[in-house]
C-alpha cells in the first residue's frame, strides 16, 4: 500500500467528517438548550455507523484498505473519534476481555476528562 496515497485519502475522508460534524453542531443551535444535543447524537450516529461498517468488512465486502481508511479512519474520525473508541471497546469485549473493555472504558473516559481540567487549569495559571 502507497503509505502517501493512504495519508491523502484519511485527509480527504476526515475533511468530509469534520464538515459533517460542523454542520450538525450548528443545525442543533436553535434547539436552545445548554445541553450537547449535536455532539450526542454526532457520537451515537458515528458508533452506528462505525458497527455498520465493521460489520460490513468483517462479513460481507473485499473492499481495499482505501476504501477503509477513507470511511473508518478518514470519514469517522473527522466526525467523531467516540466510533474508534466505541469499536476498541466492543473488540475487547467481543475477544472476552470484559475487564480490559470495562478499564478501557471507564479509564478514557475519566482520564480524559481530567486531562482537560489540567488543561484549562494549566491555562488559568500560565
Amino acid at each position: 500500500m502507497n503509505s502517501v496515497y493512504g495519508y491523502f485519502v484519511v485527509f480527504l475522508g476526515a475533511g468530509i467528517g469534520g464538515a459533517v460534524r460542523h454542520a450538525i453542531n450548528r443545525a442543533s443551535l436553535p434547539v436552545g438548550s445548554a445541553f450537547p444535543w449535536g455532539t450526542l447524537a454526532i457520537n451515537v450516529t458515528g458508533s452506528l455507523l462505525m458497527g455498520l461498517l465493521a460489520g460490513w468488512y468483517g462479513f460481507r465486502s473485499n473492499s481495499g484498505q482505501y476504501w477503509r481508511l477513507f470511511l473508518a479512519t478518514g470519514v469517522l474520525g473527522g466526525y467523531t473519534t467516540f466510533s474508534a473508541f466505541s469499536l476498541e471497546v466492543a473488540l475487547l469485549y467481543e475477544r472476552g476481555q470484559l475487564a480490559g473493555a470495562a478499564t478501557y472504558a471507564a479509564g478514557s473516559v475519566v482520564i480524559s476528562i481530567a486531562a482537560l481540567f489540567c488543561g484549562i487549569g494549566l491555562m488559568r495559571i500560565a
